[in-house]
């Protein structure tokens, strides 16, 4: 282990934490975590950009640049429709929202931030 400090537990944040290989373990609320592990979580967390390259989050409002056609029905969405908080999730379709009060998977490429 190249690391000689011992980091506080992420969960109950007590300091009272032990390394055991290459894991840790806090024995106050027995989780057990690996320094590694919390290193790649954080080099794959994907950034979701718009259309126009402005950085995404959880909670923002974004307005549809143009109109969207949903699969499996008649529905189109129209361009400007402005869509409130947003959660971004992975995969092709990255956007989860409601639009008129339906739940809905939308691509933040056809998307810029309000």
């Amino acid at each position: 282990m190249t690391n000689t400090t011992i980091p506080s537990c992420p969960v109950c944040g007590m300091e009272n934490t032990y390394p055991d290989g290459d894991n840790f373990i806090c024995p106050d609320c027995s989780h057990e975590w690996s320094e590694a592990a919390k290193q790649d979580e954080v080099e794959e967390k994907r950034i979701h950009k718009d259309a126009h390259g402005n950085i995404l989050n959880d909670g923002d409002t974004v307005t549809l640049i143009k109109d969207l056609k949903v699969k499996g029905s008649s529905l189109v969405i129209k361009g400007g429709t402005k869509i409130k908080n947003i959660r971004l999730v992975d995969g092709d379709h990255d956007i989860d929202c409601k639009v008129d009060g339906q739940s809905m998977l939308l691509k933040s490429e056809f998307m810029k931030k309000a």
